[in-house]
């Protein structure tokens, strides 16, 4: 009996490792600083040695008269430690994606390295050019790294034209930049809602304040006292204001600069893909 072999096209293992990683910071790191906000208002600016007429109660106590402008701050009601955990949040997540996004952008250049791999891959060295990926590590240098260990399968590879061979070596490359690019945008979401958020927090705060501050007025028939009163409420209540915007400032800064080191990395993987379907299609023909 003739031996029937099977000519069907063998779909190729991707050296793409999927990558397991928790986001626990995303629910922990805003109920710890939202929690360390509470503290830093009620027993740092909300300490009653602060204020000449202290008030009692645990958890808001009614202070008046300062010592000192900063604590002025703990007059501006509940809505401020709120804001300062919103502000420790953007901190906790900007370092965050700081210190995720200078890991993926590697080692050097990324520019530098493609071209490098371009030079190994125009001498048939794949193996150098895989040295070069260990060296660049980051999410260019992974990507490339998955397509080079195709790319090298492919040149072996008899039983596949050349087209199903680039499609193989693109496949695996789009399987690797599948699991990079989300670990590079995890958590920016936040950074985004906080711009948001804060503003509007800041402006319910200030409003708060300003009923508080006309309701007062309201019970008082001091006339110059009265007027005194209405402006130290109206300063108190455009602290949440100045705490809301300038969150809102910060998140909006960091929120751009990531998301355009991001589209950097993200033009090298592509660029990457491109050197490597190039490179096969002109060397395995």
């Amino acid at each position: 009996m003739a031996e029937i072999k099977n000519t069907a096209p063998v779909k190729p293992v991707s050296s793409a490792q999927v990558k397991r990683t928790g986001n626990s910071i995303s629910w922990i790191a805003p109920v710890l600083c939202i929690i360390t906000g509470y503290l830093v208002w009620r027993f740092g600016l909300g300490s009653a040695s602060h204020f000449e007429k202290p008030g009692t109660g645990w958890f808001w106590p009614d202070h008046h008269a300062p010592k000192e402008q900063l604590y002025n701050m703990y007059l501006g009601g509940i809505v401020v430690p709120i804001l300062m955990g919103i502000f420790l949040t953007c901190v906790v997540f900007v370092i965050e994606r700081f210190l995720t996004i200078n890991k993926a952008a590697g080692t050097a250049s990324n520019a530098d390295f493609v071209r490098k791999v371009q030079y190994h891959l125009a001498n048939k060295n794949v193996e150098a050019a895989i040295a070069e990926c260990d060296k660049q590590k980051g999410s260019v240098g992974n990507v490339m790294k998955a397509g080079l260990h195709s790319y090298r399968k492919m040149i072996d590879n008899s039983e596949l034209t050349t087209d199903q061979k680039l499609m193989a070596i693109q496949k695996d490359v789009e399987e690797a930049t599948s699991l990079e690019l989300p670990m590079l945008e995890k958590n920016l979401v936040f950074l985004s809602t906080i711009a948001s958020v804060a503003t509007l927090f800041g402006l319910l705060g200030t409003v708060i304040g300003m009923i508080r501050a006309f309701a007062a007025l309201g019970e008082d028939s001091g006339g110059g006292s009265a007027a005194t009163q209405l402006s130290q409420g109206i300063a108190e209540a455009l602290y949440n204001t100045a705490l809301g915007i300038g969150t809102s400032a910060v998140a909006i800064i960091f929120y751009n600069m990531f998301t355009t080191r991001i589209d950097g990395i993200t033009y090298g993987i592509d660029e990457s893909a491109f050197t490597l379907t190039q490179s096969f299609a002109s060397l395995y023909k």
